[in-house]
């Protein structure tokens, strides 16, 4: 007997209260979603190409504070931090008369403006959890929204007040988030319950651009409809119609509420061609030729999140404290988001369309910031989505000519600097991620390493290989011409130690794959962060000597134009300033150490950087203590847990033998998180900070980029379990653990046998078993992680 097993999984899913299956794993979505995290509020499934949530005043779409919705949209991206990005197609449900001198005025352009019909709402009865989205607007008679997700299709339900006769739906294609324009769109009515469309904006950063191809179905027949532009609105227009320069451009749909009132769309995107569209949407959004109900996608999208939140299970905490854990998780599984559509189709860097066989091709890669903790965190979770994301970037090499920086949709972006894409796909290779493909990846990864991309080709590479190949450091120009917004001599002190990290990793693979002569040459470029440490820089205040600085091309150090250099400046650094650089030596923290002036200088000056002793006294010393402002990159010199570059400094005391200290550290910065929409650390960044936070929280953190090397130190529950591939389980106790109380490791077990050392191989994590970490509430200052041999690499001076 033949059955189709979606429809029996539907069937399955929607036998259990939908209350269950949201509440098993507390999610709140609402948290990231004021003071800069930039997260959405609205529904999306794990990875998924489709988001359907409300926008509003901020550039990323939503903010907890905003007092009106502009419609809810269909695109957005989980804690980015530039402008230009989502919100295409929002819809509102509104209720009025359309027509010349009506409530939405076909003879006035300016009617049909989002920022003029906008809806307030409230937060009493406000819905966030993972796949499900509800909100009550107070426009309009009072309107109640509801939005869900799958993969590739979402559906939005709107129920309009009791005794309102007629609704409309307001579908505009001319405006996005705010400061996202669109250049062109185009939107035809298919028939009285269908529509399609396509929109083309340009987006990050001031990138390039990219379409979004659009279908929608409705659960009943539309009565009247009509389409508006910048001449006003035209009743009864099906199109289809054009639009372009960031012109007024829209649809509106009128319907029959006596029968009922509340009106459900199924939607779909592909960023391939309308085709695309159509077929995601019979894929995921259609029951046979009935568009599929709006609970029984619930019921699917619900299902879904909840098998992807419990392959990680932990005890312990109260409430609000596993909400902040698995909200952490559920952002840090948003992204990167699906690519190829139902018939594995996609849009590539060369703006031709390939197929993805039998693999998902992925998209929208925030490398800069991913590579440090999300990258490693998916690796280890979903072992087959990291084997696909990294399939992905080799696509985005092979099809666009190069490595990507920051790949949004299919262009380089080129935001950001450094060289992201080595310690990423490095990591990957040592994950496994790589197998049967190594050979491809080096040979990309060397020719970005050992070169630069043409001058025709939009991707900047490492730009500043031509100074850094050549003397050792990228030079410091603010007048460097660059591609797009960012370029690495703009920065060149930091790109030179993102260079000299990315080398260390690569490497690491070059002698693996016998490239002797390529390890022995990078093994040394590993170490030019040197070339720009300048031991005769003083921190005024501190008295403190030896910095990084940035170096001119000529070889000469830079100076302001008072003579001097400021550590505490912004000059040379990207997004931050020598204080937070200083520490960016994962692979040669011996040679750091020495250039501080040994271990001990070296942890003291560790300890002046997180000013330990307040932070000691009082773990909430960190609000004022450390960078407070989600983009107060500059004029500082404390530890900014806001951002990515010293995201790693809490385990330099441990790997410089004071581990302890690194738990007194974190367990002050978990303090930063919270179940509230202010409770995530600055930009969330496609989920690197939730995925930090997740690592802190569990007793494990990566190590050097390419090393495979995870780093240990006291969890935050005293139970947590993660699922592995083949059925294998690592479990992580730690009994004496209590969340927001300090508990130090005495001793650690690994199975059955001590473990000295502060670290596990990638290997020993992958074979499963059980890590036992014995706690007690003061520290031992020469116990556990204290001797030369505990560590990977001892910085000289460490007792042995």
């Amino acid at each position: 007997m033949l059955f189709n097993s979606r429809r029996l999984g539907t069937l399955l899913v929607l036998l259990l209260p939908l209350t269950a299956l949201a509440d098993t794993r507390p999610i709140n979505t609402f948290i990231g979603t004021q003071d800069e995290g930039n997260t959405f509020p609205g529904a999306s499934a794990p990875f998924g190409m489709i988001q359907v949530s409300p926008t509003g005043e901020h550039y990323a779409g939503w903010r907890y504070s905003d007092t009106r919705i502009r419609g809810f949209g269909h695109s957005y991206l989980s804690g980015a931090g530039c402008w230009e990005q989502g919100g295409q197609l929002p819809v509102l449900p509104v209720t009025g008369r359309i027509g010349p001198g009506g409530d939405f005025d076909t003879s006035k352009a300016a009617s049909f403006d989002y920022k003029h019909y906008a809806a307030a709402y409230t937060h009493d009865g406000e819905v966030g959890e993972a796949g499900y989205y509800k909100v009550k607007l107070t426009s309009y008679g009072g309107i109640t929204a509801e939005t869900t997700a799958l993969t590739r299709a979402a559906a939005e339900r709107y129920t309009f007040a009791p005794g309102i006769a007629t609704g409309h739906l307001l579908l505009n294609l001319g405006q996005a988030n705010e400061r996202h324009s669109v250049v062109g769109s185009e939107v035809r009515v298919v028939d009285e319950r269908t529509v399609e469309g396509k929109i083309t904006t340009k987006s990050f950063c001031g990138g390039a651009q990219y379409s979004t191809w659009f279908r929608m179905v409705f659960d009943q027949p539309f009565s009247a409809h009509g389409i508006w532009d910048d001449r006003g609105g035209f009743p009864g227009a099906s199109g289809p119609s054009q639009q372009g320069d960031s012109r007024p451009h829209g649809l509106w749909l009128t319907f029959d509420l006596q029968h009922g009132g509340s009106v459900t769309a199924i939607s779909a995107i592909s960023h391939v061609d309308a085709e695309g569209a159509r077929l995601n949407l019979k894929a995921e959004g259609m029951a046979g030729d009935r568009p599929l109900a709006f609970d029984a996608m619930r019921a699917q999208a619900q299902a879904a999140w909840q098998r992807e939140l419990g392959s990680v299970r932990i005890e312990g905490g109260s409430t609000d404290d596993r909400t902040v854990f698995y909200t952490a998780l559920y952002h840090a599984l948003l992204q990167p988001l699906t690519g190829s559509d139902a018939d594995g189709r996609y849009r590539g860097y060369d703006d031709a369309v390939h197929l993805a066989k039998n693999w998902t091709y992925y998209e929208f890669f925030s490398l800069w910031d991913t590579y440090r903790a999300q990258n490693q965190l998916l690796a280890l979770l979903r072992p087959e989505r990291a084997r696909d994301i990294a399939n992905s970037v080799l696509k985005i090499r092979e099809q666009g000519g190069w490595l990507p920086r920051w790949g949004y949709a299919n262009f380089d972006t080129n935001v950001m600097t450094g060289d992201p894409v080595t310690p990423f796909l490095v990591d990957l290779w040592r994950f496994g991620a790589l197998k049967g493909r190594e050979g491809e990846a080096y040979a990309a990864l060397r020719e970005n390493a050992f070169g630069v991309p043409p001058h025709g080709m939009r991707s900047q590479g490492r730009a500043g290989n031509s100074s850094y190949l050549r003397q050792g450091f990228v030079q410091y120009d603010r007048s460097f011409v660059a591609k797009g917004m960012d370029i690495d001599p703009h920065h060149g002190a930091s790109a030179t130690l993102e260079y000299a990290l990315a080398d260390g990793a690569l490497a690491a693979m070059a002698k693996a794959l016998g490239r002797t002569q390529d390890a022995k040459a990078l093994s040394q470029r590993a170490l030019n962060w040197r070339k720009v440490w300048d031991a005769s820089v003083v921190d005024a205040p501190t008295g403190l000597h030896g910095f990084p600085r940035p170096r001119l091309l000529d070889g000469s150090w830079f100076a302001d134009v008072s003579g001097s250099y400021d550590p505490r400046g912004e000059r040379g650094f990207h997004e931050g300033t020598a204080w937070q650089y200083q520490w960016l030596v994962p692979q040669d923290v011996p040679g750091l150490a020495a250039a501080m002036g040994g271990p001990k200088a070296a942890v003291q000056r560790l300890d002046r950087f997180f000013d330990y002793d307040a932070v000691l006294a009082d773990p909430s010393a960190v609000r004022k203590s450390w960078v407070v402002g989600p983009y107060s990159y500059y004029s500082q010199f404390r530890y900014n847990p806001n951002n990515e570059p010293d995201l790693h400094a809490p385990w330099m005391y441990t790997l410089m033998g004071q581990p302890w200290k690194t738990t007194t550290v974190l367990r002050a910065a978990e303090t930063l998180f919270g179940n509230s929409p202010s409770g995530v650390t600055g930009n969330d960044d496609l989920g690197t900070m939730s995925a930090w936070y997740l690592f802190s929280a569990l007793g494990l953190y990566p190590d050097a980029p390419g090393s495979g090397r995870f780093l240990l130190h006291a969890p935050r529950f005293p139970h947590a379990e993660i699922d592995l591939p083949r059925g294998r389980v690592l479990c992580i106790e730690a009994p004496e653990a209590r969340p927001g109380e300090r508990r130090f490791v005495q001793s650690v077990r690994w199975g059955e046998h001590p473990l000295t050392r502060v670290w596990l191989d990638w290997e020993q994590l992958q074979a499963a078993g059980t890590l036992h970490y014995q706690l007690v509430p003061q520290p031992d200052s020469t116990g556990w992680g204290t001797h030369a041999g505990d560590l990977p690499h001892a910085p000289a001076g460490i007792a042995q």
